[in-house]
């Protein structure tokens, strides 16, 4: 057979493998970074708070930072969008297939009053997820995944002592698999069935074609719904199989009460009176274009009161959703949540513009409202003049907040209004771009009723308001008291200009003078500090207007002492036309001001509607360094320019119309200012970005001479392959074909003559970034004469995850940049 009829017939997959076997002085098994830089990697990880609903206690929980890649290699089905691992029906990996669900390694129970601590004995627990609290704070739940079963395991707030529920295997194919009942002493969960007998076998070899047919109707679907999505007949009876679930009442003593056939039940929602519940159970016709979410559904609620009897009421039959418009909504109900302070009122949205932003109507969604018994016909209380965004329900019944998206502007609008009486005037609260920064309000501050429900903490008509505080300074963490009747903003708390200090919680129900933080500065290590406000005092805008004391409630140390001498600063500039920008500048151990030393920059790419809203700055300079990924350079002798600015600014609609030279624009005011600053060598700077920002890389070098080496993991570089779409650009390739050319690389793969490192995990779940895109760069830059190393990492997805991945990562980044970039020219 000739090349090119094996190159237009070949199994990529196959074809892969046999490409990366035959790079150039290919290694087997593992390599490792410089012991310096494994020491850190091998540090253990650092905790992080989960208050309790009572605010009396603070789960303090450490989960693993790398597992084994025996772990990340456990075997796994591809199941419309789920990795489930068929040993145990545990989801194979996280949200969006993004990394492999972490192990806890600590856990332990601090008590806010006197800050004395008990450790929870996790030790028996093959892999432990991060406990979750039940409202009255006296118990939590944690799962613990073995080889064989998902385990449930209770854990006592007062003694930290931890049980396992017996006779118990969680379902988590769709997740939502263990939640709170109202009464906090039952756990409404979803089971493997004890009779579900044997499991379809995988068929290797296929006994009919896999078929599917379109009758002509147009209609898209995003490049985002095409994870791992089913392929034929077995995989459908493997899908039945894996998503099946029992339901069942599980009480604190460890009594198992299943109810109702066992069905696909996706999600399930139970409301405040803790008898009627929301499920939505996912049924066929399925399809090999979309995942499971897409999937025909049926919504219903069921009165579980008696659970022999269980009784339902339809609430929607959702079809197959395979034609959505891109960034568009699904017709039919959607967006269900029941209202936290009556017994059972049902809250959902439905579109008016055919879920598509393209559509110019007066109003894009209704909210509509049912009651139980669920036997009037819902009621219409609201339209929207955007897309539906949710509520935020406050303490007090009569008043909620109403939120509205504009994807055409990138405009978010909320509202105050009376559910109770819609026909009331709604009061405009906020009315900005949601690429605003500076002006950002922040985000209402929650409380947990009694009966689980969560809603915006009120005291009489102010509720308050915690935000990342952004500004030129960088960002300072803030908390307000608002007043929802005058508009007006109190400030009672901001983080000090050389420390990072964000809200955490009220530890006292009726004191709103009195509240926690999580404390930190480049060189303290987070923990959590007890306010306690004093008297009010007159300040510039945006300060706090009262003064306030502070002590310590834990006390964490530092893993990594090692790496204090490692500075960093908060450096701005501008590009060329004027914008506005900044980065973080890190400099190595020992580092002395007005040395070159070679320097690497990172960054990825973010979209924005408004010029003016790009240049705002993020991030701070005082957080406490931690060291992970290309940050792991610095123990090598290397300047880190990290998380430069990088705005792409247009119209949504046309977002990626003038990407190049925005891109290059963006490198260059980065690289010009780290020579400047007297930090960077100029003829020793590289580039690295993950995912979109390894897009960045692999353009910057076609495009551009500002870099000596690039390294690219995980990117996307034939956006043509991804047809439907791709990170807020909206049209389709067909609708725009010299756009998708121009800002993929693999079209200009005859010009890269940089060294390029392309890095990859061989089960990358994201349907944009899949293991081809590595690969067929390779290929490419390979047969014009470039410079290029293509490492694949087994059993990887999108974040690399295994200890040994990411020692592998290390390594070639650092042989890598050391030969082209620190040594070039020697």
């Amino acid at each position: 057979m000739s090349y090119s009829k094996f190159h237009s017939h070949r199994n990529w997959i196959l074809f892969s493998i046999l490409l990366t076997a035959g790079v150039a002085q290919a290694t087997s098994g593992y390599d490792k970074p410089p012991k310096e830089i494994l020491d850190v990697m091998q540090a253990p990880p650092s905790p992080f708070p989960r208050m309790s609903p009572t605010s009396d206690r603070i789960l303090l929980v450490s989960m693993q930072d790398y597992p084994s890649i025996e772990r990340v290699a456990e075997p796994f089905l591809r199941l419309a969008g789920v990795r489930v691992e068929p040993g145990n029906h545990s989801k194979h990996d996280t949200a969006g297939g993004y990394g492999i669900p972490a192990c806890a390694q600590t856990v332990s129970l601090v008590k806010v009053a006197d800050g004395s601590e008990k450790k929870v004995d996790i030790s028996r627990l093959a892999c432990a997820d991060a406990p979750q609290w039940s409202a009255d704070g006296k118990r939590f739940f944690l799962r613990n995944r073995t080889a064989t079963a998902v385990e449930l395991w209770l854990g006592d707030a007062q003694t930290a002592k931890i049980s396992k529920v017996p006779h118990v295997k969680l379902n988590q194919m769709f997740g939502n698999d263990v939640q709170w009942m109202p009464d906090q002493k039952h756990l409404l969960v979803k089971l493997v069935p004890k009779n579900l007998g044997p499991a379809p076998k995988v068929v290797q070899a296929l006994t009919g074609p896999s078929i599917q047919e379109s009758n002509g109707q147009k209609g898209q679907s995003s490049t985002y719904e095409k994870r791992d999505t089913l392929n034929n007949k077995n995989d459908e009876k493997l899908f039945d199989y894996y998503g099946t679930s029992q339901l069942a009442i599980v009480d604190i003593n460890g009594k198992v009460t299943e109810f109702e056939k066992p069905a696909l039940y996706e999600r399930l929602h139970i409301a405040p009176d803790g008898i009627h519940l929301l499920t939505m159970k996912v049924v066929r016709p399925y399809s090999y274009i979309v995942t499971y979410s897409r999937f025909p559904q049926k919504v219903e609620v069921l009165d579980i009161s008696n659970l022999r009897k269980v009784s339902h009421h339809l609430i929607a039959d959702l079809p197959l959703a395979d034609r959505v418009p891109i960034h568009g909504e699904p017709l039919g109900p959607r967006d269900f949540s029941w209202r936290p302070h009556d017994p059972a009122t049902l809250i959902w949205a439905e579109a008016l513009d055919a879920g598509d932003w393209n559509v110019k109507v007066p109003n894009r969604d209704k909210i509509m409202m049912a009651s139980a018994p669920f036997k009037n016909e819902p009621k219409e209380i609201f339209r929207t003049e955007q897309r539906y965004s949710g509520f935020a329900w406050l303490e007090k019944h009569d008043t909620t907040l109403l939120y509205e998206y504009d994807e055409n502007k990138h405009w978010v609008k909320t509202f105050i209004v009376n559910v109770d009486k819609p026909e009331q005037p709604r009061k405009l609260l906020w009315d900005l771009s949601s690429d605003e920064e500076y002006a950002d309000p922040g985000q209402p501050v929650y409380k947990v009723l009694k009966n689980g429900s969560v809603v915006v903490r009120q005291n009489q008509n102010a509720i308050f308001m915690s935000g990342k505080g952004s500004s030129m300074e960088g960002d300072r963490p803030f908390l307000d008291k608002l007043d929802l009747v005058t508009l007006k903003s109190d400030r009672l708390f901001r983080s000090d200009k050389s420390e990072y200090e964000q809200f955490f919680g009220f530890p006292d129900e009726n004191n709103e003078n009195t509240f926690l933080t999580w404390h930190q500065t480049q060189v303290d290590v987070p923990n959590v500090f007890k306010h306690t406000l004093g008297k009010e005092v007159k300040a510039p805008q945006g300060e706090a207007t009262y003064t306030s004391t502070r002590i310590a409630v834990t006390h964490l140390q530092d893993p990594t002492p090692q790496i204090r001498d490692i500075k960093k600063r908060l450096v701005k500039y501008k590009r060329a036309d004027g914008m506005d920008l900044s980065f973080t500048l890190y400099t190595p151990p020992g580092y002395k001001e007005g040395t070159r030393v070679p320097t690497i920059l990172y960054a990825y790419p973010l979209d924005y509607a408004d010029a003016s809203k790009a240049g705002q700055i993020t991030g701070s300079q005082n957080t406490f360094t931690r060291l992970r990924d290309y940050r792991l350079l610095l123990m090598a002798g290397y300047a880190i320019i990290d998380r430069a600015a990088f705005p792409i600014v247009g119209d949504p609609k046309r977002a990626y119309d003038n990407y190049m030279d925005q891109l290059v624009a963006d490198a260059k005011a980065a690289v010009d200012e780290a020579v400047k600053l007297g930090v960077a060598d100029p003829a020793r700077i590289g580039v690295t970005g993950h995912s979109h920002g390894a897009l960045m890389t692999v353009n910057l070098l076609a495009h551009s001479d500002l870099f000596k080496a690039g390294v690219a993991t995980s990117g996307s570089y034939n956006k043509t392959l991804t047809p439907f779409g791709f990170q807020n650009e909206r049209r389709t390739v067909w609708e725009a074909p010299e756009v998708y050319q121009k800002v993929s690389p693999f079209f200009f793969a005859d010009k890269m003559k940089t060294p390029l490192l392309i890095m990859h995990g061989a089960d990358d779940a994201n349907p944009g970034t899949t293991p081809m895109q590595a690969n067929f760069l390779y290929e490419a830059i390979r047969a014009n004469g470039g410079t290029v190393r293509l490492v694949m990492l087994p059993h990887e997805p999108h974040w690399y995850s295994a200890r040994e991945s990411n020692e592998q990562e290390i390594y070639e980044m650092l042989r890598w940049f050391d030969k082209y970039v620190k040594n070039s020219g020697k």
